[in-house]
């Protein structure tokens, strides 16, 4: 432990703390634009301008490890002018447009501006020229904006191993993005989001597309229906407020159905649809493998997540074939509203208009690709962040936190708390494992109250081993067999995995794959900025709305069991196997 005094009180810290580190534990908030916790520490901002007694210049909190009886001040007038000046040079050449910016009231720059008690700019710079791209569906980028705090780099290089943001040429003149001035399109940008979920200011965020729905809305010849992904349940009322891990499912829906959809679905019925199609197409591969001793690609990956889709695609195009052909819980929605809901009201594709309400950027991406018009139309529409949904919600005058609770819609609203766990890092395991793992052996999967633990958190990286004991006629040839099943979330941690199983240092028969930390309730699309603790309180929430539903396994849910009576037939059947699976190809990398 480290003895220090911070503004004349003194305090205990752990050795290799930083200043930043000891002061906010000591309750004493210090600005910072360029820092990212546990990511990136590099000083580049100086917001975060400290003086510590025997030093002659003001340090960097945030690079400036604790010492023996360090004196740290953080509040007095020296400190206060440094900071703001820093401040204002920076508001001297950001083309900020304030009353339109779609951070407005949402800016780190912004907030601190105000905090530091600035009113008035005594410093007029030269603006920065301004490229905006929108090549993407997912992401659109304003240079003017752009305060160079290279989180976006930091979180796309070392977070994600893309790399399709760095810095270029020096001084005034630097500039964040793709190679040689390009649009994100022309780079193997997988539109997650994360540099639009890390970025302070309004360089770079989600393609607003709120007025399409709006416009949908205001045509009465469609028939405008909404699904809301698990995450969004554990994250929106963030937007009001609230705080982060606030269970909002009700108020949420309650406010879609004010604000004018004709039906209110939720993703978890196709959550449980996914684990219905994607734990069958397993056993089936493992069925191919061990009895008719068949060359299956395994191990088998989830599919649901389109940012890692495209990175397979881009850098691992020989391991598609281990990609589940199961599309995304959204798609899988999309398809059966313009077919199976579309007939109950005999309506035509085409006059249905399908919206998602998700967590993650990259979903409007997956929601355009050419693959997702089973219907004979494109399945879902449009695809709306957190954050836009949120925006939706003010501007049609909704005191949100003053709404009832309501149910969602029949006969797609159902879904079971294994379906509501999909949020998070290791929940598709575990939602696939709850109802494998009954199929083959009659019994509950042996663990605490269903949850896989070994596979729960937020370690890159988990792993788990179950041994088949006991089985049913139908599965005996898994008698014995121990399933190996890996966890991993951020396409950094995927890349390592995937190097593993290719050099032979890893084996195993199915594996998770998010692209956001966190998994999705971590999404480049949920409100800003999420840290662990934000992760964590989301994750909790979302559990707890697993462990309150009497249905908890997706193999019991009745509506499942209905759809598949009266539309589908049975898990991989040609119906299913037309609406609900793909397959990918490889794309050029640039």
């Amino acid at each position: 432990m480290i003895n220090l005094t911070i503004d004349n009180t003194p305090f205990r810290v752990n050795e290799g703390t930083t200043v930043l580190e000891a002061c906010r534990q000591a309750g004493i908030n210090i600005p910072t634009l360029c820092y990212l916790e546990k990511i990136q520490k590099i000083g580049a901002c100086r917001v975060c301008l400290v003086e510590i007694e025997g030093i002659k210049d003001l340090v960097a909190s945030c690079v400036m490890p604790v010492s023996e009886e360090m004196k740290i001040h953080t509040n007095n007038r020296r400190v206060r002018e440094a900071r703001k000046v820093v401040v204002e040079l920076l508001l001297s050449e950001h083309e900020g447009d304030c009353q339109v910016c779609d951070r407005n009231e949402d800016c780190e720059l912004q907030n601190i501006s105000h905090d530091l008690g600035i009113t008035k700019l005594r410093y007029e710079g030269e603006k920065a020229q301004r490229y905006q791209d929108d090549s993407t569906i997912g992401l659109v980028r304003d240079s003017a904006k752009c305060i160079s705090c290279r989180r976006c780099v930091t979180v796309c290089t070392e977070v994600q191993g893309i790399s399709a943001l760095f810095p270029q040429s020096r001084g005034f003149k630097t500039t964040i993005g793709p190679a040689f001035g390009q649009g994100l399109d022309t780079v193997t940008c997988v539109q997650c989001g994360q540099c639009a979920a890390v970025c302070p200011v309004g360089a770079i965020s989600e393609r607003d597309q709120i007025d399409e729905v709006w416009a949908a809305l205001d045509n009465p010849e469609l028939t405008v229906v909404v699904q809301t992904a698990p995450a969004i349940r554990a994250a929106l009322g963030e937007c009001f407020g609230m705080e982060p891990g606030t269970l909002v499912t009700g108020k949420m829906t309650t406010a879609l159905r004010r604000m004018g959809f004709d039906a209110i679905f939720d993703t978890n019925f196709s959550a449980d649809l996914t684990i219905m199609e994607e734990g069958t197409e397993l056993l089936t591969r493992l069925k191919k493998a061990l009895v008719d001793k068949e060359d299956v690609a395994l191990p088998m990956f989830t599919s649901c997540s389109p940012g890692w889709i495209q990175f397979m695609e881009y850098y691992y195009p020989d391991m598609l074939k281990n990609l589940s052909t199961c599309k995304s819980p959204q798609q899988m929605m999309g398809a059966m509203v313009k077919t199976y809901y579309a007939q109950k009201l005999g309506k035509k594709p085409e006059e249905m208009f399908m919206v998602s309400v998700m967590p993650c950027t990259a979903k409007k991406f997956e929601a355009a690709r050419a693959e997702m018009n089973a219907s004979g139309a494109q399945d879902v529409d449009v695809v709306l962040t957190t954050r836009e949904l949120g925006k939706m919600i003010t501007q049609s005058g909704i005191d949100f936190l003053a709404l009832e609770d309501s149910e969602m819609d029949a006969p797609l609203g159902l879904g079971s708390g294994a379906a509501d766990i999909f949020a998070n890092t290791g929940g598709v395991m575990e939602a696939a494992l709850r109802t494998a793992y009954e199929l083959v052996t009659g019994r509950e999967l042996p663990f605490d109250n269903l949850h896989v633990t070994p596979v729960a958190g937020l370690e890159g990286i988990k792993e788990a081993a179950i041994t088949i004991e006991g089985t049913v006629p139908e599965w005996s040839f898994l008698e014995g067999v121990t399933a190996k099943v890996a966890v991993v979330h951020t396409l950094g941690k995927a890349r390592e995995l995937v190097e593993k199983i290719r050099a032979g240092e890893a084996e195993y028969h199915f594996i998770e794959v998010m692209t956001c930390p966190g998994g999705c309730i971590g999404g480049g699309g949920q409100p800003r900025i999420t840290t662990d603790a934000v992760r964590e309180a989301r994750i909790a929430a979302i559990y707890k709305e697993d462990e309150g539903k009497t249905l908890r396994k997706s193999h019991d849910n009745p509506a499942i069991a209905t759809v598949y009576k009266e539309f589908l037939g049975a898990p991989l059947g040609p119906l299913s196997h037309e609406l609900l699976h793909t397959k990918y190809k490889e794309k050029e990398r640039i």
